[in-house]
């Protein structure tokens, strides 16, 4: 039998987290089918993706120097024992060198390789990934994360550009192996609309996978966002994906506990959306251009302005009682946490040490 491997590198903030925990929980089933999630032999499939994904990369976020060191090879063995269909999925792939495109190309040779890249209008995308880089340990205001963005000065930019993600990406590949999913502006009439989309790009029938995932990515408020950049600031931590850090307060605080709240979002200022929009049209002109399969509607990829009378909040500028609110949820969350950790005299001389270091700055 052949081998078929559907690549899907990004974007980051358009469904990635819910995809994968989708592909997880379904691996039997998918497997039953001729369809491999590749995985590790002792952990989850989405932790090997990431894993592989950081190897291929040269990257360490989220453990120790090294910590992912050979995932990639032996995700690429994996690959190789399967026949039918092969998923792979992590969203940092985007972001890719030339290079490291090259020698996964080079390394899948062997198969048929399909790209799938899922992308979102930025109306939408920009103000999920500066949350999503604040849940990640960043500190910048909304404001120099969105100039950043437009001078093509960070790595959301190079990851979340279609052109020139799917050029570097497709070099090598006919345009019928690249395929574009659009983040629909609605779920559909039975809200799984982009999990059909990614379905068709992955050549999965939907029945194949019937469990669905509770898992997603959800945004935090401005209120929300406002105090965990703060908190951020305060820790002075320094370390993008710090083990700790992704595990207390990324995991417990913001993805448990501040995500629940009703909250204002964040939305992209006015005066941004005309950034927003030329890049829409960019990306619309070079997919109609280039002859990739889209899947889905261009369409969609054009942000879509709030009425006039829907009143922007701005981010950096919160208000104090919008923050103390959020301050009080997390300050008992984390007090039940700190308790279930740790014993009593170990606990209390930790936050004795806290308080003093705070006292002394």
């Amino acid at each position: 039998m052949s081998r078929v491997v559907h690549l899907h590198i990004g974007a980051p903030k358009t469904g990635t987290t819910y995809l994968q925990d989708r592909l997880v929980l379904n691996a039997s089933s998918l497997s039953r089918h001729g369809v491999t999630i590749p995985s590790s032999r002792m952990g989850r499939s989405d932790t090997f993706h990431f894993r592989a994904a950081l190897d291929l990369l040269d990257q360490d976020w989220g453990g120790a120097p090294g910590h992912a060191k050979g995932s990639w090879e032996a995700m690429v063995k994996r690959v190789n024992r399967a026949d039918g269909n092969v998923v792979i999925s992590h969203e940092i792939l985007a972001g890719a060198k030339p290079d490291k495109i090259a020698k996964a190309m080079n390394d899948l040779a062997g198969s048929e390789v399909h790209v799938i890249y899922s992308a979102r209008d930025l109306g939408r995308q920009l103000p999920a990934a500066w949350q999503e880089s604040i849940k990640q340990g960043r500190k910048w205001p909304f404001k120099r994360f969105l100039t950043k963005v437009e001078r093509g000065q960070t790595w959301f930019f190079n990851a979340m550009d279609l052109p020139r993600v799917l050029s570097q990406w497709g070099a090598k590949l006919p345009p019928e192996q690249v395929h574009v999913v659009t983040v629909p502006h609605d779920r559909g009439p039975n809200g799984d609309e982009l999990w059909l989309r990614f379905c068709r790009a992955f050549s999965i029938d939907p029945s194949w996978a019937p469990l669905d995932s509770e898992r997603d990515n959800r945004s935090l408020g401005i209120a929300e966002t406002s105090l965990l950049r703060k908190l951020n600031r305060r820790l002075e931590l320094g370390v993008w994906r710090d083990p700790a850090y992704d595990n207390l307060i990324r995991e417990v605080l913001a993805q448990e506990v501040l995500v629940t709240r009703t909250a204002i979002p964040v939305r992209l200022p006015p005066e941004r959306y005309e950034f927003a929009e030329e890049r829409a049209q960019v990306w619309i002109d070079w997919i109609k251009g280039s002859g990739v399969d889209v899947i889905g509607d261009a369409e969609d990829l054009r942000p879509r302005r709030p009425a006039e009378d829907d009143e922007w909040r701005n981010p950096d500028r919160v208000r104090a009682k919008l923050e103390l609110g959020a301050a009080l949820d997390a300050l008992a969350v984390m007090t039940q946490e700190a308790a279930s950790r740790a014993v009593p005299d170990t606990m209390s001389g930790k936050l004795r040490e806290t308080a003093r270091r705070l006292r002394d700055r």
